[in-house]
């Protein structure tokens, strides 16, 4: 009889321990599954841990959100004969940033200057062919200005705002 308690007590006292372990636990903000001809991957976002594995073909960072930034400077064929050059100094800028116009028509010229989120900051006129653009009272960003001829966009830059 004490054989059999003594087993009643071992059994309940694992038990309650494995009850209380818990493995690989997170609180994520969200995840899924993807997968494709290469392979499949499990992934989530928000994890508060991470590592990164290396290898010959490339390395995987798991655990935390990795950001990913795509930038495209356009231009319009049409525009081809027109030579735009922007030069901000420095490179990012920390308070003016300058636009030079090269071989081009400014009576026809305008440009807008943009936050990230596509609000409209600033709308001028060209008068001249270097013109100055105030960023001192802008926070560290980056933004877009974008050159425009008869209102039809004919280039975009991104520019990176910094103290």
């Amino acid at each position: 009889m004490n054989q059999k308690k003594a087993k009643l007590c071992a059994t309940l006292l694992l038990g309650t321990c494995l009850s209380v372990v818990q493995a690989q636990q997170a609180s994520t903000a969200t995840g899924g599954d993807a997968s494709g001809s290469g392979g499949s991957v499990n992934y989530s976002v928000g994890q508060i841990a991470y590592t990164t594995n290396f290898s010959a073909a490339g390395s995987v960072a798991q655990g935390v959100q990795q950001p990913y930034e795509i930038s495209v400077v356009t231009s319009i064929n049409e525009a081809s004969n027109i030579d735009l050059k922007l030069s901000a100094y420095p490179n990012p800028t920390t308070d003016y940033l300058t636009l030079k116009i090269g071989d081009a028509k400014i009576e026809k010229l305008s440009y807008q200057l943009y936050d990230v989120a596509g609000k409209l900051l600033e709308d001028k006129k060209i008068a001249s062919p270097e013109v100055s653009v105030s960023m001192l009272n802008l926070p560290n960003a980056a933004y877009f200005l974008k050159v425009f001829s008869n209102n039809i966009e004919i280039k975009s830059f991104k520019i990176i705002k910094q103290q």
